[in-house]
C-alpha cells in the first residue's frame, strides 16, 4: 500500500548537457563579444551532437542472463535500446559533457534495469552479482563528480539501475512528522505531495528540478535552505537499503545509543554499498511566509564575520549566502557592464516559516546587519530565488561559446576559512594560467554551521584544444590546496570517481581499509558501483 504517486510522467533531462534543453537560453551578440573579448576566446565550442547519430556496440550482457533478469522485472523494465543506454552515461560535470560533444561514447551501461519494488532490486543484484555485472544505482543523473561512471574494466557488462518506478510517497505520520518515501521520487514530486498535505522537507539544492531523494541520501546532499532546514543527511531518521547479499533496516526510534548509527555508515555511500529502497524523512509544516532579500557588505572577510555571527550567536535566516566581490559583480551587473559594480560583496539571506517568527529573525539580522555597515540590494533576494535553477543551464550555452565553466566545492572550519578560500583561488588561477588562459575565479559561502562553512568556487575561462586535460589540471591543483590547507575534499558534491585520490588522503589508509571491509561484507563480489568512493583492488 502507498499513500499517493506523481501524477506527471517522469521528465527527460538533455542527455547532452543539463536538464530541459530548451530553457538553455541564447546569449545575445554583445554577451558573446564580450565574453570572447574579456576571457582571449579564439573559437567556438563544439556542439553535441544529436542522440540519434550516435553509434553504441551492442550489449555485452549474456542473453541467458538478460533473460533471467526479464524474468524477474519483465520485458520492458530490462532495456538494451541505445537511446536509453545513452541517457544513463555518465553524470553532469564538464568533462562529462565536453566528452560527449567530443562522441567520446565509452562506459555507457549495457543495459538499464528499471526496478518497481525492493524485492526486484535485490533480485536484480543477486543477479548481477552472480554473473560479474556492476551495477550503477541511477536517480536523477545529476551527479558532477564521476559518480555515474564505474570502473568497469574485467566485468561482464554494466547495468544501470533507474529507481524512476519507485516513486511513492508510501506513509505519512504527522505525529511524528515523518514521511516514508521511495528513492526514484524527485524532489519537485516529493515537495508537490508533501505540499497538498502541508509539509515540505525543504530541500531545495540547485539540481532540485531532478534531483532524487535516493541520490539525495547517496551523496549527503545539502540544500541552499540548509540553515534553516538541515542537511538531507540530517533529516533521515530510516532507511532500507538492498545489497547483493540481503537487506539492512534502519531507523528504529530518533536517537539510539545502541551502538554506532550505521545510518551514517549509508548516508552518502554513494551506490558503493547497495541499493537505498527507502527513507524515512522528516518533514515540516509547510512555511507562511518566504522573505528573501539581498545584502549589500564591504568584503568576502567582513561578511563572512557577519554570517559566523548569525549562524552561531543568532538570529538565524534560513538561507545565508555570501557571494565575493568577484561573483558579486556579476551577478549585479548587467549585460552591458558584464564585471562592472560598485564593488563590496552580495549576501543572501532569507527567511520561511510563521508569519511572527519571520518577523522576529528579520528584524534582529537586519539590525545585525546594518550595524556591520550592509546596505540593502533591492530586488536582489528575490530575484535570486527565481532564478536559483538556472545556473546550470547557463553553462551549456557558455561551453557553446567556447568557454569553460565549471564549479568546485569544499568546506572547513571558520578559523581556517580565508586561508582555504585564498590558497584554492590561488591554485586555480596558476593552474590555468600556466596552461595560458586567464580565467576568472569566484566564489561564495553556500552553507553555514556554528563551526565552519562551505566555499563553493565557480571557473571560467577560454577552451584550449583539450578542454578536459585543462580542467582536470585546474581541478587537481585545487584538489591539491583543499587537503593541504585543511578542508574536506566535497561538502555536499560527492567522492564520486574524480575524488577517490582526495578522498583516500582525507579519510587515510586505515580508514578506507574499513571503508573496503563493509564493502566486502555487502558486496562480495565488487559489483556495485566499482570505482565510486574506493579504488578498486
Amino acid at each position: 500500500m502507498v499513500l499517493a504517486r506523481p501524477n506527471q510522467p517522469y521528465p527527460e533531462p538533455s542527455w547532452s548537457g543539463w536538464g530541459d534543453a530548451s530553457l538553455k537560453p541564447a546569449l545575445s551578440g554583445d554577451v558573446l563579444e564580450l565574453v570572447t573579448a574579456s576571457l582571449g576566446i579564439r573559437e567556438r565550442g563544439r556542439p553535441a551532437g544529436s542522440i540519434g547519430e550516435m553509434t553504441l556496440p551492442p550489449s555485452r550482457i549474456d542473453a541467458g542472463i538478460t533473460e533471467r533478469l526479464v524474468e524477474r522485472l519483465s520485458a520492458g523494465n530490462v532495456v538494451d535500446e541505445p537511446e536509453a543506454r545513452l541517457r544513463h552515461m555518465r553524470g553532469k560535470s564538464l568533462t562529462d559533457l565536453l566528452r560527449l560533444r567530443d562522441g567520446e561514447l565509452g562506459g555507457a551501461p549495457d543495459l538499464v534495469l528499471l526496478p518497481g519494488s525492493h524485492e526486484q532490486v535485490l533480485d536484480a543484484l543477486a543477479i548481477c552479482s552472480a554473473a560479474r555485472i556492476a551495477v550503477v544505482p541511477f536517480g536523477g543523473g545529476t551527479s558532477v563528480v564521476g559518480g555515474l561512471e564505474p570502473a568497469a574494466d574485467g566485468f561482464a557488462g554494466v547495468a544501470a539501475l533507474d529507481l524512476r518506478r519507485m516513486n511513492a510517497l508510501v506513509e505519512l505520520d504527522e505525529q511524528s512528522r515523518l514521511a516514508v518515501l521511495e528513492p526514484g521520487l524527485r524532489a519537485p514530486e516529493a515537495e508537490q505531495l508533501l505540499g497538498e498535505r502541508g509539509y515540505t522537507i525543504g530541500h531545495f539544492p540547485q539540481s532540485f528540478e531532478y534531483l532524487t531523494l535516493g541520490g539525495a541520501a547517496a551523496t549527503r546532499s545539502s540544500g541552499q535552505a540548509s540553515a534553516g532546514y538541515g542537511r538531507f543527511d540530517e533529516l533521515v531518521l530510516g532507511m532500507r537499503l538492498a545489497t547483493p547479499v540481503g537487506t539492512i533496516e534502519l531507523g528504529r526510534a530518533p536517537k539510539s545509543a545502541a551502538g554506532p548509527d550505521l545510518r551514517q555508515l549509508l548516508l552518502g555511500s554513494e551506490g558503493a554499498l547497495g541499493v537505498i529502497t527507502r527513507l524515512t524523512v522528516a518533514v515540516r509544516p509547510v512555511p507562511k511566509a518566504r522573505v528573501y532579500e539581498g545584502w549589500r557588505l564591504e568584503s568576502f572577510a567582513a561578511g563572512a564575520a557577519v554570517l559566523r555571527q548569525l549562524v552561531q550567536d543568532g538570529p538565524l535566516p534560513t538561507i545565508l549566502r555570501l557571494s565575493d566581490e568577484a561573483e558579486t559583480a556579476l551577478n549585479l551587473a548587467g549585460p552591458s557592464d558584464l564585471g562592472a559594480g560598485e564593488g563590496g560583496c552580495l549576501a543572501i539571506v532569507g527567511y520561511e516559516g510563521d508569519t511572527a517568527d519571520v518577523e522576529d529573525r528579520r528584524a534582529g539580522a537586519t539590525r545585525l546587519l546594518e550595524a556591520a555597515g550592509a546596505a540593502p540590494q533591492p530586488e536582489t533576494g528575490e530575484r535570486w530565488v527565481r532564478d536559483r535553477y538556472r545556473g546550470p543551464y547557463l553553462r551549456d550555452a557558455l561551453l557553446d561559446a567556447g568557454m569553460i565553466v565549471e564549479t568546485l566545492e569544499t568546506v572547513t572550519f571558520w578559523s581556517g576559512l580565508a586561508r582555504l578560500y585564498g590558497r584554492v583561488s590561488a591554485a586555480l588561477r596558476e593552474s590555468l594560467a600556466a596552461q595560458g588562459t586567464t580565467p576568472l575565479v569566484m566564489c561564495h559561502i553556500s552553507h553555514v554551521y556554528p563551526s565552519g562553512a562551505s566555499l563553493y568556487f565557480t571557473v571560467a575561462c577560454a577552451q584550449l584544444p583539450d578542454p578536459v586535460a585543462q580542467w582536470r589540471a585546474a581541478k587537481a591543483a585545487a584538489s591539491h590546496a583543499i587537503i593541504a590547507n585543511g578542508g574536506s575534499i566535497t561538502h555536499h558534491h560527492g567522492v564520486g570517481t574524480d575524488h577517490v585520490k582526495w578522498y583516500r588522503e582525507e579519510l587515510g589508509e586505515l580508514g578506507i581499509e574499513a571503508l573496503a571491509a563493509v564493502k566486502r561484507r555487502l558486496d562480495p563480489d565488487g559489483v556495485m558501483n566499482p570505482g565510486v568512493l574506493i579504488a578498486p583492488e
